[in-house]
C-alpha cells in the first residue's frame, strides 16, 4: 500500500508542476497590461519601469517563473495589486469559506443522490425508478444560479425564513457551526447540491443496475443469502466509483461556485475570483487559481488512495 501511495505521489508531481506553469503564464497570456490597475494614466516611462521592477516583470520569463515558484514553496504568493494585502491571506480565508460551503453541499448531494440512485437501481423500470430518474435529470438540468435566485425570492423575500446573503450575522471572520451561522449556509448549500445530487444519482443507478445483473449476485441469492447481505455486497462494489464521483464533485464545487457565491454574496473563492477578474487583479487571480488547482490535484490523490483501500484490485491493476 505504501509503495502504491509513493507511486501516485510521483505521478502527481509533474501534474502539479504543469499546473504551476499554467498559473504563472496566466499573467502573461491575459490581454492588456497587468499593472494598469495600479499605474496612473499619466505615468512616466521611469515610473512604469520602476513599477515593473517592483513586481518582477522586467526579468525574462524563465527567471520570473523560478523566482515565483521559489516564493510559492515558501508560502509567498505575492501581493494583491488592488488592495496591497498578501494574496495568501486573502486566498486562505476565501478557501476556508468555500470549503465549508462545498463540503456541506457535497454531503447533501451525495446523501440524496446515493439514496435516489440505489432506489432507481434496485427497482429498475418501476415507478420508483422513473420518479428517482426524473429527480436526477431535473437536478442536472436546472441552472443552479436561477434556482438560487428563486430560493432567495421564496424563502427570504416572501417567507422571511432564511437570510438571503452573507456568511453570518457578523461576517465570515469568526464563522462557527452554530444555528445562527448555519442559517446563512442553508440556501447556498442546497442550491449547490442539486447538480451533484443528479450526477451521483445517475452514476449510482447505473452501477447498482449493472452489479445486480452480474452472475455473482445471482449466485449469492441462489445460496440463500438475505437481501441485506446482497445489499452489502452491492455497496462494497459500488463504493469505489461513487467515492471517485463524490471527490470530483467536491473539487468542482470548490472551484466552480463563482455564480452561486456571487448570488448569495458568500465570501469564498468564487466571490474572490469574480472580484479579481473585474479589478484586473492578476496576482490575486493567479494565486487563487493555483491554490484551487493544487487542492484538486491533492483531492484526486486522496481519492485514489481511498479507492485502493476499498478495492485492492485497483492497486493490483
Amino acid at each position: 500500500m505504501l509503495l502504491y501511495v509513493l507511486k501516485r505521489i510521483v505521478y502527481v508531481t509533474p501534474v502539479a508542476l504543469g499546473v504551476s506553469i499554467f498559473c504563472f503564464l496566466l499573467v502573461h497570456l491575459a490581454p492588456g497590461d497587468p499593472l494598469t490597475a495600479v499605474m496612473p494614466v499619466d505615468a512616466t516611462a521611469a515610473q512604469q519601469a520602476e513599477m515593473r521592477a517592483a513586481y518582477g516583470f522586467d526579468k525574462p520569463l524563465p527567471i520570473q517563473y523560478g523566482i515565483w515558484l521559489w516564493k510559492v514553496f515558501h508560502g509567498d504568493l505575492g501581493n494583491s495589486i488592488a488592495t496591497g494585502r498578501p494574496v495568501l491571506s486573502e486566498v486562505s480565508r476565501a478557501v476556508g469559506n468555500s470549503f465549508i460551503l462545498a463540503a456541506v453541499a457535497t454531503l447533501i448531494g451525495f446523501t440524496f443522490g446515493t439514496f435516489f440512485g440505489f432506489v432507481a437501481g434496485y427497482f429498475r423500470d418501476s415507478v420508483l425508478d422513473k420518479v428517482a430518474s426524473a429527480v436526477a435529470v431535473l437536478g442536472v438540468s436546472v441552472p443552479h444560479y436561477w434556482l438560487g435566485i428563486v430560493m432567495v425570492i421564496i424563502f427570504s423575500a416572501t417567507l422571511g425564513w432564511l437570510p438571503p446573503t452573507g456568511a453570518g450575522p457578523d461576517g465570515s471572520g469568526n464563522w462557527r457551526p452554530d444555528p445562527e451561522h448555519l442559517r446563512y449556509l442553508i440556501l447556498p448549500a442546497i442550491t449547490m447540491s442539486v447538480i451533484p445530487m443528479g450526477i451521483i444519482s445517475r452514476t449510482v443507478r447505473a452501477l447498482v443496475a449493472d452489479i445486480l445483473a452480474q452472475e455473482f449476485v445471482q449466485a449469492l441469492r441462489a445460496k440463500g443469502l438475505s437481501e441485506w447481505g446482497v445489499f452489502k455486497h452491492v455497496v462494497t462494489n459500488a463504493a469505489p466509483t461513487a467515492l471517485a464521483v463524490m471527490g470530483l464533485q467536491l473539487g468542482y464545487l470548490l472551484g466552480g461556485s463563482i455564480l452561486i457565491e456571487t448570488v448569495f454574496a458568500w465570501p469564498g473563492t468564487g466571490f474572490l475570483l469574480n472580484a479579481a477578474i473585474f479589478q484586473r487583479d492578476l496576482p490575486l487571480l493567479q494565486g487563487t487559481i493555483l491554490v484551487l488547482a493544487m487542492f484538486f490535484v491533492m483531492l484526486n490523490l486522496v481519492v485514489d488512495v481511498l479507492q485502493t483501500m476499498l478495492d485492492p484490485r485497483i492497486q493490483r491493476g
